[in-house]
């Protein structure tokens, strides 16, 4: 249990300290990172944990991917809480090290919406349902797809960053928005973020639902 939660924890400071880091130093260095780059370095960082931390803890890395795999009925409710905290405390702590390698960085990579709340609400929402299903879908059946899970978590996760990011910030994942927005004050907008990725997680196990009846949303036999 504990080694589970600390992989969490661990897992989540690398994705929040990798992606949001990428954003911190692209406008430091007034663009050197691109927009390609930092959706590339969620992507991998990602790609990277879920090998990592995966076996010990299922990498979540997410408090929305918990959520979804609780709905869909593959993992134990008494964890939930314990696994969410876990990732918020990797996120803080990643962001409270940005904070102090960039103290003069005012959003420290917090996600904030370009248009109008409900645009990003929405796209958050899509984005969240579509991550959750590919990881519904990758982490069940034939054992050759485990061994690609990561790459394809990553490449979604790449994917809609490449084209979503600089509208809603395609963050799709609560510990991401909370950690900078609570660091560096910017709350303003945090709710779009909490909980549009809730009801696409919820929504993912729908839709999982009506194409993989059996093993996609309840608790597969050992």
């Amino acid at each position: 249990m504990t080694k589970r939660l600390v992989a969490e924890a661990i897992g989540t400071f690398c994705l929040v300290f990798a992606g949001t880091g990428a954003i911190i130093i692209d406008d430091v260095t007034k663009g050197s990172v691109s927009h390609v780059g930092v959706a590339l370095t969620f992507g991998l960082v990602v790609l990277a944990m879920v090998y990592a931390v995966g076996d010990v803890s299922g990498a979540h890395l997410n408090p929305a991917v918990t959520f979804g795999f609780f709905v869909a009925r593959r993992f134990e409710p008494r964890l939930v809480l314990p696994y969410i905290t876990s990732q918020i405390v990797g996120a803080l702590a990643a962001s409270a090290t940005l904070h102090f390698l960039f103290p003069l960085n005012v959003l420290l990579g917090s996600t904030l919406p370009l248009g109008s709340s409900l645009q990003s609400f929405i796209l958050e929402l899509i984005l969240t349902c579509i991550l959750m299903f590919v990881i519904l879908s990758v982490t069940t059946g034939a054992k050759e797809k485990g061994i690609t899970a990561g790459i394809a978590v990553g490449g979604v996760i790449a994917l809609e960053a490449l084209f979503a990011g600089p509208i809603c910030g395609a963050s799709m994942n609560p510990a991401r928005s909370l950690a900078p927005a609570l660091v560096s004050g910017h709350v303003e907008h945090l709710w779009i973020y909490l909980a549009a990725p809730a009801l696409g997680a919820v929504a993912a196990v729908a839709s999982c639902r009506c194409v993989r009846e059996q093993g996609c949303c309840s608790i597969p036999s050992t």
